[in-house]
């Protein structure tokens, strides 16, 4: 992987990014789930680092990133992306996210459309209900004594039956990945999701999107990605037979429909 970097954002925060490919390319900007870091992309790298230049980066609170102490808010994550993005010089991006990065890049295209060319929304939603599901989860991620419990729920969320099962060599790397999620971090991003409702603001989009959606999404469900491409003026949408990580369950036909909505 190419180098760690870091930029200082207004509240004193580091967020930690990277690069592949030729900085003469057009920048596609990944953004992860919660509970991973810009490694979750890892499988996607080669690929598109053949006609794009990559930018990834970490959330607050997760991998290279520093860890503020309290609750985030999808508004600080937006404007993390866009501090990101003024202290590289670049103005303009196409913008793929997947999960919470999928409610980072609705922000965006909401909020700063003019910093988006093209968006993709990957397994996400508008709003995730109800909210004492993610009190609970913050009061039992902060009182564990380690991610272990949570790594196994998040895994059994992310993943097929059969993977699992089967050990795929997958599964074990994200585990370690989820192992070094820092506590505090997924509380702060747990109660973003919480508090996040774009249900009736995302129709306000206006530049070319396109929802990507697991059929047997358990986490964001199918009927979410719906909501989203009708509501959205213009968006196409495309559904995997995916649990929720489609671009690791179904790495080829996920690949193949980022390609062709990006060209």
């Amino acid at each position: 992987m190419s180098e760690l970097n870091f930029v200082t954002v207004g509240d004193g925060t580091q967020i930690a990014y990277c690069f592949d490919g030729d900085a003469a390319n057009p920048v596609l900007l990944l953004s992860n789930s919660i509970a991973t870091t810009l490694h979750m992309w890892d499988g996607q790298i080669a690929e598109l680092s053949k006609d794009f230049r990559v930018l990834r980066y970490d959330f607050r609170g997760h991998g290279g990133s520093s860890v503020p102490v309290g609750a985030y808010s999808l508004d600080r994550l937006g404007r993390d992306v866009i501090e990101l993005l003024d202290a590289l010089a670049l103005q303009r991006v196409h913008f793929l996210g997947l999960s919470l990065g999928g409610f980072v890049g609705q922000w965006l295209g909401i909020y700063a459309p003019e910093r988006i060319d093209r968006l993709i929304l990957s397994n996400t939603s508008s709003h995730l209900s109800p909210a004492s599901y993610f009190d609970e989860r913050i009061a039992v991620v902060r009182q564990a004594p380690d991610m272990s419990e949570t790594a196994e729920i998040f895994l059994n969320n992310w993943f097929p039956s059969g993977m699992l099962a089967a050990n795929d060599p997958a599964i074990e790397e994200f585990r370690a990945m989820l192992m070094t999620i820092d506590r505090q971090g997924l509380a702060g991003l747990f109660a973003a999701v919480r508090d996040a409702d774009l249900r009736r603001t995302v129709a306000l989009i206006n530049r070319p999107t396109l929802v990507i959606a697991g059929e047997y999404d358990t986490v964001t469900a199918l009927s979410h990605s719906e909501l989203i491409a009708a509501t959205v003026p213009g968006a196409k949408l495309v559904v995997l037979p995916a649990v929720h990580l489609s671009n690791v369950e179904y790495r080829l036909e996920f690949m193949q429909a980022v390609r062709d909505f990006l060209g």
